[in-house]
């Protein structure tokens, strides 16, 4: 739900940085400074932390860490396609 503001060129706040920050990723990825495990661990975090938003000592929109974990998954998801890697080691 745009309320017409896209089409006219004007973007919900946010939408630059988190071009900026998926660019990172993807960046940091190839030249292999993050590994997927670390990507699945950063995924994992953003989901706790949207799971327990009313007792995050960084307070933040429910709504905004909620969208937060699902992008991050959708991140992950990508990155782990694109590039590949190792998953981490669980137990």
């Amino acid at each position: 739900m745009d309320n017409g503001l896209q089409s006219r060129g004007v973007h919900p706040a946010g939408d630059e940085s988190l071009v900026i920050l998926q660019s990172l990723l993807c960046l940091l990825r190839e030249k292999n400074l993050l590994s997927r495990a670390d990507i699945e661990e950063l995924t994992d975090r953003v989901a706790v932390r949207a799971a327990q938003a009313e007792r995050d000592p960084l307070p933040c929109c429910v709504e905004a860490t909620q969208g937060a974990a699902r992008e991050m998954a959708r991140i992950g998801e990508y990155v782990g396609h694109r590039y590949g890697g190792k998953h981490r080691r669980l137990g």
